[in-house]
């Protein structure tokens, strides 16, 4: 007899199963997935402990650097300078594009002597490195102050020229408030016997004038950027000018410099007067002065006329017109400039800086020097006169030796009194010598030329690379790709030393010029004897300054 298990109900069929819920599924399968991540967080946790446990009884604690705090507080301290007016914007931000990689070396050198302390450590330490944010970003406000110092001048002169952009112009007055002017009675005080006057006028221009005895006469002219005339009384008042007495020292300046005014001075000082002038923005002009003048300009032109004694123009700035005419002293200028007119300079010339413009000069009895970037140029005087843009230099009448070396100009020299010493990379090269004078000229890229007078004496060497040779004399031609020029023209008194790798090589023959430079007569009258208000320096935008000079005929032969 069988038997049925009494789990099994009556007719032998399976167990009933409870019904399917896809929520109750859903929620069990979350539950283990949470469980397994929690899991694996622990493992991940202990795993970390045990990594820096064991990295810290290895390498030992870990320790802030003391580098970026002092970063932090020089760059504190800079910034307080600069908002206290301590240090002036302009310069730190010209100094710092400059200079900020001593920021990297210094913080280099810092993290090296920590380097060197840890060592001497019983338990090692680890540095953090934090502070490598700060100067990344130092670095970059670096490169950027420098791309804008070696970009503003090409700003500034593009803007002037071209897009109506002023830098000089009063901040204060883009926002259109009322300008109010008022002239102040003149200050009239008398002063030692050849008294040295300083001047110093931060915004405004700057005249001088000479006049007779012993006193100062000094006439201002305000301006105020105001919404009232209560506001604008009160800039006046503060910008009064004021004239300090001390033993033989003068001194000249506004009562204080308000950035919502201007001071234009007009200033009368004797004769005998040695006068320093400190410009901040504004123009210089001067005419009649007896003992000579020094400039220190930050934004503005200078103009001088009928100079006795010597000039010095130191500039800070880029934006520069200077024009200067009848110095009996020498000139001396130091910084950069856009346009340079010089005449009639009896002492003489050395400039240092750069020129952005065009650079024109005319009688000058003295030996001229003029470093710039790119060419460096010395010639003993030049009676004639001289135009240097950034493509071309021409020179017309002038006394040797003369000593040019340039980048990449065109170069023009015509009726040199003297040895003739030409170098230059990318641009052409013409020398003509007035007579048997030694000419020694160098190109990389760009042709050479010489044009010697028809009764030339002088002793021809020359070659090219890749180039032509072309000669009015005969001489001794040879080569292919390297060709030479060899010979003697009459009895070779003179040296001909030309060459050039990438050029073309011509000896020409020229019209001649006199053997002697003619001395000019002297004018019935001197220019220093005509009153000052007559005297107006030169328009900068002249090309010359006088009628050119017509080489005379060649004397007819035999």
């Amino acid at each position: 007899m069988s038997s049925v298990p009494p789990t099994t109900p009556p007719g032998g069929a399976p167990p009933p199963f409870p019904p399917y819920d896809p929520k109750t599924q859903w929620r069990v399968y979350r539950e283990q997935q949470k469980a397994a991540w929690r899991a694996q967080r622990d493992a991940w946790k202990a795993q970390t402990y045990a990594m820096k446990a064991s990295y810290a009884g290895a390498y030992g604690p870990r320790v802030p650097s003391v580098v970026g705090p002092v970063i932090l507080i020089a760059v504190g301290i800079i910034a307080l300078l600069v908002l206290t007016g301590r240090i002036a914007a302009a310069n730190f931000w010209a100094w710092y594009g400059h200079w900020w990689p001593l920021l990297l070396i210094a913080a280099g050198l810092g993290l090296l002597a920590e380097w060197a302390i840890d060592l001497r450590r019983e338990t090692p330490v680890r540095r953090s490195g934090s502070f490598v944010g700060i100067l990344i970003l130092l670095a970059i406000v670096g490169v950027c102050a420098a791309g804008w110092n070696h970009m503003r001048p090409w700003i500034v002169q593009r803007g002037d020229n071209e897009y109506g952009f002023n830098f000089d112009d009063n901040f204060f007055n883009t926002f259109g408030l009322p300008e109010h002017d008022s002239d102040r009675p003149a200050l009239n005080q008398k002063i030692p016997a050849n008294a040295a006057i300083e001047i110093q006028n931060p915004i405004g221009d700057t005249t001088l004038t000479v006049g007779d005895g012993s006193t100062i006469d000094v006439q201002a002219h305000e301006v105020a950027y105001a919404d009232s005339d209560a506001d604008a009384k009160s800039i006046f008042d503060a910008e009064a000018p004021q004239v300090t007495v001390s033993g033989s020292a003068v001194l000249v300046k506004p009562g204080s410099s308000n950035s919502k005014g201007r001071v234009n001075l007009t200033i009368t000082v004797p004769k005998s007067a040695k006068v320093t002038v400190t410009a901040g923005r504004g123009d210089v002009t001067a005419a009649g002065l007896g003992s000579g003048i020094s400039v220190n300009a930050s934004h503005g032109d200078v103009h001088l006329s009928s100079i006795a004694g010597s000039v010095q123009l130191h500039f800070s700035g880029n934006k520069h017109d200077i024009s200067a005419h009848q110095v009996d002293g020498d000139l001396s200028i130091e910084g950069n400039c856009n346009d340079l007119t010089l005449s009639e300079i009896k002492g003489k010339i050395a400039l240092n800086g750069e020129i952005f413009g065009a650079a024109r000069m005319e009688e000058v009895s003295s030996p001229v020097h003029l470093h710039i970037t790119g060419t460096d140029l010395q010639l003993a005087a030049l009676p004639g006169d001289l135009i240097l843009d950034s493509d071309d230099l021409h020179i017309a009448d002038a006394k040797g030796p003369v000593h040019v070396v340039s980048h990449s100009k065109d170069i023009d020299l015509s009726q040199i009194y003297g040895e003739s010493y030409v170098e230059d990379r990318n641009g052409s090269i013409s020398v003509e010598p007035a007579g048997a004078y030694g000419v020694v000229a160098k190109n990389s890229k760009g042709n050479v030329e010489v044009s010697l007078p028809p009764n030339a004496s002088a002793t021809v060497d020359g070659r090219t690379h890749n180039g032509d040779i072309v000669t009015d004399f005969g001489l001794v031609v040879s080569g292919e790709e390297n060709k030479t020029v060899s010979g003697r023209i009459g009895s070779g008194a003179s040296k001909i030393v030309l060459s050039t790798d990438n050029g073309d090589l011509r000896i020409k023959k020229g019209s001649g010029f006199p053997a002697t430079r003619p001395v000019p007569a002297q004018p019935k009258s001197s220019m220093l004897n005509v009153p000052p208000h007559h005297r107006v320096p030169p328009s900068p935008g002249t090309t010359h300054l006088k009628t050119p000079k017509v080489p005379p005929a060649p004397p007819a032969t035999q």
